[in-house]
């Protein structure tokens, strides 16, 4: 069994997803979308970037999203470096959390 548990948990990618999530009133929801644009923009520039989206909750307007796919957990903690300064503005807003996650078991649409 402990085999079979280290198999299965033991990622094959070294893919990395990240996820960051803010609380944005609403009076700053317009901002907020232009300096997400500015992250995202400042990411897709970075090293082992791979895709990324702005995303806002369906039942929870006033929640959002920054996720992004890395080719690795250094390639996201250098671009985190790299983006600092644009992050900086929004981190007042931003749930404390963890935000990197290994891909364990991907799949993909048929």
């Amino acid at each position: 069994m402990t085999g079979l548990w280290r198999t299965a948990c033991t990622p094959r990618l070294e893919r990395v997803l990240a996820v960051i999530r803010y609380t944005v009133p609403d009076a700053q929801s317009q901002d907020f979308l232009k300096q997400g644009h500015t992250i995202l923009d400042t990411f897709a520039e970075q090293p082992g970037f791979q895709r990324g989206r702005l995303a806002r909750s369906v039942d929870e307007p006033n929640l959002w999203a920054l996720v992004t796919e890395w080719e690795g957990a250094g390639f996201y903690r250098r671009a985190l470096s790299a983006a600092r300064m644009v992050m900086y503005p929004l981190m007042i807003l931003m749930v404390n959390e963890p935000s990197a996650y290994e891909d364990v078991y991907p799949r993909d649409g048929a």
